[in-house]
């Protein structure tokens, strides 16, 4: 059975598994608010289905999510805040936090299925997962601090999942991962060659032998035992509106457009 939800993402449920397809090839599946709030939807639909033991997240046409997309905000890059306005941002980015927590909340055993790239709010999807399985061609990182903005509601995620030294490593350095290098740091589960239904099949066949109670269960002592992830929308939102209106991701993204080195760059002469 399949449900478009939108035109730029697809539900479809085959038995106890529900995929859930990001379907905006054009933007490489960037986060529009219909994509954010049509998972977060979905999240608040199943989160009690007891029928449901698996939620695949993918995306179409080659790629499984470039990152946000500012949409409608691109006019305000680099363009303070008017004294006693309320920023629009805020409440954009506190949006897709919300869905990061809803989708770590799961009960249901969260498989991304990454085919390509996965970057910025991708890489935090990716984070929030179970079990990832990636093909080899695929790209996962996070660019956000080369482009002059902080990589603000994923940052716990990846915290959480990479633990601090390497968090700190992908998030500060703006660093790009292979399939094969993010399957060493523990961000990919999986690795296989192409997009392969009999791979993948043995996968779901495996994962299905785990119990649905006794899964729930689990994700929940290992919330306990780990301790919730930390709880950083408002101020990642503040983070994140503070940046986008700052100089430097005016300068960070007009560079990035233009294929050219931001400014803060060294060049070679600098290094000499």
């Amino acid at each position: 059975m399949s449900t478009p939800v939108s035109n730029s993402l697809l539900i479809t449920r085959q038995g106890p598994v529900e995929t859930w397809t990001l379907n905006d090839p054009a933007t490489r599946n960037a986060l529009s608010d219909a994509i954010v709030d049509g998972l977060f939807s979905a999240c608040a639909r199943v989160a009690h289905d007891t029928s449901l033991r698996i939620v695949v997240l993918t995306g179409a046409g080659g790629a499984f999510c470039a990152g946000g997309s500012l949409g409608g905000f691109s006019s305000l890059i680099g363009q303070p805040l008017q004294e006693g306005q309320t920023d629009p941002l805020l409440a954009m980015n506190r949006g897709f936090g919300d869905l990061l927590h809803a989708l770590y909340a799961l009960p249901q055993l969260l498989v991304c299925r990454v085919d390509g790239a996965a970057m910025g709010g991708g890489f935090g999807l990716v984070c929030c997962a179970d079990h990832v399985v990636a093909t080899s061609r695929s790209v996962l990182g996070t660019p956000e601090v080369t482009l002059g903005l902080p990589p603000a509601q994923i940052a716990p995620f990846v915290w959480q999942r990479l633990g601090d030294s390497a968090a700190r490593q992908c998030l500060l350095q703006g660093l790009s991962y292979s399939a094969a290098q993010a399957q060493q740091v523990g961000l990919v589960n999986e690795v296989i060659d192409e997009e392969s239904d009999t791979a993948w099949g043995k996968t779901l066949t495996r994962l299905m032998r785990a119990a649905p109670g006794a899964v729930a269960s689990t994700k929940q002592l290992l919330r306990s035992v780990r301790g919730p992830v930390p709880d950083m929308r408002d101020a990642a939102a503040q983070a994140f509106a503070s940046g986008l209106r700052s100089a430097e991701a005016a300068q960070g993204l007009a560079a990035f457009a233009r294929r050219q080195p931001a400014p803060w760059t060294l060049s070679d002469k600098d290094k000499a």
